[in-house]
């Protein structure tokens, strides 16, 4: 398992696209493999056949684990096939692990996950238990039913004496339990005060929940706010921006270039905007290494993308200096490949400071999580219509707030908020962004 990306410590095959036993040439694709932010390609290391993979589609393996051999035809890989006849194949579940055959017993597996249940019902679906009681009671007149019928009868309010067992040797088991209920309340233990008789309790069919395997992206992700939430020491400052002259402006541009079906969004004015800042507040555009701060010349923005599995942060490298056409066009290609896990390394890391922008689905004010080793991150909410007091008179005006998250042990308040006042005054008055 190579390393993908920089920041990827394991990775997951996605598919094999060699069989075992077809040749390879150095520099051939071999497989897909999911890494911590994107899905891609493993390419073979050297010539021969492909003799055995011992990572199946699915699973899971750390940087530098071996996932498959490469060698010669007549190339002795009988250590290789007993790692690969006896641990977990990637999957789960064993080499020759047997599965519940019946239905009522593959469903039982997910619903309760109870080993010893999951025995008991399978084993009344196929055969009579050994030493089982005889029917309709047990040791001294005691119902015979399985733990599971007996939980579900006492959460559906079931009398089990009403209901006729179909295991082995008269046992009562879940779908006897089942049955009764849907037969209605006849066999009910009580009556509801003035209701008469009481209705059996409705009860939801299939598992009760479902247990996700975590991706590559939200493993990392996970680890990487452990990072920053903890040890970064996180301060806030929120600033609201009048939108007005953005808005307007974003209209003007795009009147333009309607002829050429290009355009531009508040996003796009936001990027550059705050690239334009940070070119004027450099101690704003730096990163936390340990035993030193980095002050880059450059502004390399990240973008924050929802994509399935989390988010990615795409990068507008010199964001200062291209204009707000380029950066459009540039954050919908990177946005697109990054939906499709098809981001290279370099297009999602080196960034000197990130942008959060949540306006579009409702989000009027939030704080981001620092990525470190960035300094700092601007969480970006949406524009709203709100009563506006000036000289005297309530006016409605376009309001944006914008929430900067600093790491405290490189940007003071007083640091963040200059580079806070400078880009609100960018946006309110666009022209400023330019000179």
């Amino acid at each position: 398992m190579e390393a993908l990306s920089p920041t990827m410590e394991e990775g997951q095959v996605v598919k094999w696209l060699k069989s075992e036993g077809d040749g390879v040439t150095h520099g051939d694709i071999i497989a897909e493999i999911e890494t911590d932010k994107a899905t891609m390609e493993l390419t073979a290391r050297g010539d021969g056949i492909l003799r055995i993979i011992l990572v199946a589609e699915g699973g899971t393996a750390p940087v530098g684990d071996v996932i498959a051999l490469i060698g010669a035809a007549d190339e002795d890989i009988s250590e290789f096939q007993a790692v690969a006849a006896s641990p977990v194949n990637g999957t789960g579940q064993s080499e020759g692990e047997a599965v519940p055959a019946d239905a009522e017993g593959a469903a039982e597996t997910a619903a309760s996950g109870e080993a010893s249940v999951v025995a008991e019902e399978t084993l009344a679906a196929t055969g009579p238990a050994v030493g089982a009681e005889s029917s309709g009671g047990g040791v001294d007149g005691r119902i015979k039913a399985s733990p599971l019928a007996r939980r579900l009868a006492t959460e559906s309010g079931v009398a089990l004496s009403g209901i006729s067992g179909s295991g082995p040797a008269g046992r009562i088991v879940k779908r006897d339990v089942e049955a009764a209920i849907a037969s209605g309340p006849a066999t009910a233990t009580g009556a509801a005060p003035g209701l008469g008789a009481a209705t059996p309790a409705f009860v939801p069919s299939g598992a009760e929940f479902d247990d996700v395997p975590l991706s590559q992206m939200r493993k990392t992700i996970a680890r990487r706010l452990t990072e920053s939430i903890g040890p970064v020491p996180h301060f806030f400052l929120t600033i609201e921006v009048d939108m007005g002259r953005a808005i307007e402006a974003r209209s003007n541009i795009n009147t333009m270039l309607e002829r050429e079906g290009r355009k531009v969004s508040l996003n796009d004015l936001i990027i550059r905007a705050t690239a334009a800042a940070l070119k004027r507040h450099p101690g704003c555009n730096a990163h936390w290494m340990g035993d030193s701060i980095r002050r880059h010349n450059r502004v390399h923005i990240g973008v924050a993308v929802a994509v399935e599995d989390g988010l990615i942060t795409p990068i507008i490298r010199d964001a200062d200096l291209k204009g707000l056409v380029h950066i459009g066009a540039e954050v919908r290609e990177l946005a697109g490949r990054a939906r499709e896990k098809r981001l290279q390394p370099e297009e999602y890391s080196g960034a000197t400071f990130s942008i959060s922008n949540l306006g579009m689905f409702g989000i009027h004010e939030f704080t981001a999580v620092i990525n470190p080793p960035e300094a700092g991150i601007l969480a970006v909410g949406g524009v709203e219509e709100v009563p506006v007091a000036e000289v005297g008179q309530v006016v409605i005006r376009s309001r944006m707030k914008m929430t900067m998250s600093c790491d405290h042990r490189v940007i003071d308040g007083a640091l963040g908020a200059a580079f806070l006042a400078t880009l609100k005054g960018m946006l309110e008055e666009p022209t400023a962004m330019l000179t």
